[in-house]
Parts: C-alpha cells; sequence; structure tokens
C-alpha cells in the first residue's frame, strides 16, 4: 500500500475511539494491506483501502476456525469482532502474539497446517476454487493494458503455461477442500501457543498440495499423505501466478519486477521446482 501513514493515522484513530491506546504503530507488513503493532494496547492491526479487501469474511472465517480449535490468530477480545472503517480504510484488530522464536520449525509448522486442514474441513463457507486464482492471473497476462511491460513473447509463453497447468491439475481429479490459500512463511506465526495462521482473504477450495506448494521443503516433508507429483504441479503453478501477478501495473510488491523475470527464468528451465522459501531468500536483498 502506497499511502502507509493514512492507513497508519486511519488504525490509531480507530484503536482510540476504542478506548485502546495507540500511541505508537510498528509496521509489521506492507503490500495490499499494512499490518500494525499498535502500543501499548498491544492489538495487531491489519488495514486495506476500503473496497480492496475481504475483512467481513475474514473475521467470520477466523471466528469460525477458533470454534474447532484451529491454530489462527485470535481476534482482539476487548472490542466487537466486526470491521470498522474511517478515512477510507476498512480496519480489523487482532491479539498481538509476541514471537517466541525468529522461525516456526517444519516439524511444528506442518502439524499446524495439518491441524488448519482438519479444522476447515469442518468449516462451511462460501469460497472461490483455487482454479478461479488461475483466472485472475491469467487475465492479468492476457490484457496488455494491465501488464503492459510483459514482453509479447513471454506473454504467450506464460498464457500458456498457466492454461495447461490448470488442465493438468484439474485433470488428476484430486480431493478439494477449503485452504488457507497462501499459508507461506510470512503468514505464520511463532507464539508461546505454538505456529498461528493469519490473512485468510486468499481462502480458496483445492487440494492441499496447492497449500503446501506456498511452504518450505522441509515442511511438506513431514506433512502426512502428499502426492508429489500433484505438489510439483501446484509449485509449478504458484511460480507461474507470482510471475503474472508482479508484472500487473501498479503491482507494489518490493522488487516485484526482479521477482517477475526469475519465475519466468524457472519456469523456462524446468524442473525441479524450487519451494517458494527458496525463490523469496535468493531475490530478497540482505538475505
Amino acid at each position: 500500500m502506497t499511502d502507509v501513514r493514512r492507513a497508519i493515522e486511519a488504525a490509531t484513530a480507530v484503536a482510540a475511539s476504542l478506548h485502546l491506546p495507540a500511541h505508537e504503530a510498528t509496521v509489521l507488513h506492507n503490500s495490499n494491506k499494512v499490518a500494525l503493532r499498535l502500543t501499548p494496547c498491544d492489538v495487531f492491526a491489519r488495514v486495506a483501502p476500503v473496497g480492496q479487501e475481504v475483512a467481513r469474511f475474514e473475521i467470520e472465517l477466523a471466528q469460525r476456525l477458533a470454534e474447532v480449535g484451529s491454530p489462527v490468530c485470535p481476534l482482539e477480545p476487548r472490542v466487537e469482532p466486526r470491521v470498522y472503517t474511517r478515512d477510507g480504510f476498512a480496519v480489523t484488530l487482532w491479539t498481538y502474539c509476541e514471537p517466541v522464536a525468529p522461525r516456526v520449525s517444519p516439524a511444528d509448522y506442518a502439524t499446524a497446517l495439518q491441524r488448519l486442514h482438519v479444522g476447515m474441513r469442518e468449516v462451511d463457507v462460501p469460497s472461490p476454487m483455487f482454479t478461479d486464482r488461475i483466472t485472475e492471473a491469467e487475465d492479468v497476462v492476457a490484457d496488455p493494458q494491465r501488464s503492459p511491460e510483459l514482453r509479447p513473447a513471454d506473454r504467450a509463453f506464460l498464457g500458456d503455461r498457466l492454461a495447461s497447468l490448470r488442465g493438468s491439475i484439474v485433470g488428476r481429479g484430486a480431493g478439494v477442500q477449503l485452504l488457507h490459500g497462501e499459508p507461506h512463511p510470512g503468514n505464520v506465526l511463532s507464539t508461546g501457543n505454538g505456529p498461528l495462521f493469519i490473512d485468510f482473504e486468499t481462502c480458496c477450495r483445492g487440494p492441499v498440495e496447492f497449500d503446501l506448494a506456498h511452504v518450505p521443503e522441509a515442511v511438506c516433508a513431514h506433512y502426512p499423505g502428499v502426492d508429489h507429483g500433484l505438489l510439483d504441479e501446484c509449485r509449478q503453478l504458484v511460480i507461474a501466478m507470482i510471475a503474472a501477478w508482479r508484472w500487473e501495473l501498479g503491482d507494489q510488491f518490493p522488487h516485484g519486477r526482479r521477482f517477475g523475470e526469475e519465475c519466468l527464468r524457472l519456469l523456462r528451465e524446468g524442473p525441479p521446482w524450487p519451494a517458494l522459501d527458496t525463490v523469496t531468500e535468493r531475490l530478497t536483498p540482505g538475505r
């Protein structure tokens, strides 16, 4: 999000109106939404422009998952669990969970993700199919006005690869269920209560291997019953979708064009398909 200052002002104003003292705000993450730690009230706030968020769905889903014992970050208990709007921003308030370790161990990560999937099978909420996300990526690639810097040869290659992967994965006939959608390390917190998942706006229905395509290789090694052929195709699909989104006009992902170029290179280079964290660490400065 480009207007971080206004997002912070909206979040602190909402907190103050609810008698939660928020004299300082620390930016924890900034992409299509801003994640903030508000102090001294110690609240985790998520802020997005009104109309660009699925916050109501996210709150409802988090509540229902918590009820069935899923490892999710809890909502802030001192206020009503709803979306608060201020100055064109939608603000949701969650419990801030102090990290207890820089990273979650692969075994704990896999166990938490499996528990999340079990809980999601108990929750019946309307949600899109994972193929809808492929369609979104295909639409970006197909429209030069939405991806003007994507070269014609790359546009044709990426469009063909997305269509081919859609057909191949769907053709496997694997079972589908409710998924997180993007359970990568940035969306899992290491807390005193174990790993907790956040950010359910990309929730969709699909094979569990689609979720596993977003997590480190070592995590997949601890997750039971993985179809490794399907996982390889889903990893390739994730790389292809990321390539499409990084070329979209107005994309605000840090170093997005470098990611877009690297994803295209990986797709052309062929297997073995790297886990998403390997790609991210390779391209993130200072890591």
